[in-house]
């Protein structure tokens, strides 16, 4: 009897930004959108699960849209009380994830901005396709 694999893809077509900034979720938003003239607002829990039998793990989850552009911008905590989203990077406190196209100077400003914000220890582009737990930052 022949066997039949399917193979999936993930189609991780965004910008990751890895920050680490010990600060709470909302603080570290309303500094965001203060100093960078973002609008950041809370939405709904990003929720993943990491075992089929047990429930999801619940990661604060922070949102904002550009019309000029059509460009989503999503903030995720990478820490909750039972665990990390991205285990393999625990030192992260945030991910950034910015949906759509993005020119090299506008991400450059965003970079520049988050590594001179004074609570943020430093805020770097990552490839997701080199992390393990990638499906996790799908949504």
């Amino acid at each position: 009897m022949n066997k039949t694999y399917l193979k999936l893809s993930l189609d991780l077509d965004f910008v990751l930004i890895a920050i680490t900034a010990s600060l709470k979720d909302y603080v570290f938003c309303h500094q965001i959108n203060t100093r960078l003239n973002l609008d950041f607002e809370k939405v709904d829990d990003h929720e993943v699960y990491f075992n089929v039998d047990e429930p999801p793990l619940a990661f604060s989850k922070y949102y904002f849209y550009i019309e000029q552009g059509d460009n989503e911008f999503f903030i995720l905590n990478n820490r909750n009380s039972e665990g990390f989203l991205i285990p393999e990077m625990s030192k992260v406190d945030y991910f950034m994830i910015i949906h759509s196209y993005i020119d090299k100077e506008d991400l450059s400003y965003i970079l520049t901005g988050l590594n001179k914000l004074p609570d943020i220890q430093v805020a770097a582009q990552i490839d997701p396709y080199k992390l393990k737990s990638k499906e996790n930052l799908v949504m």
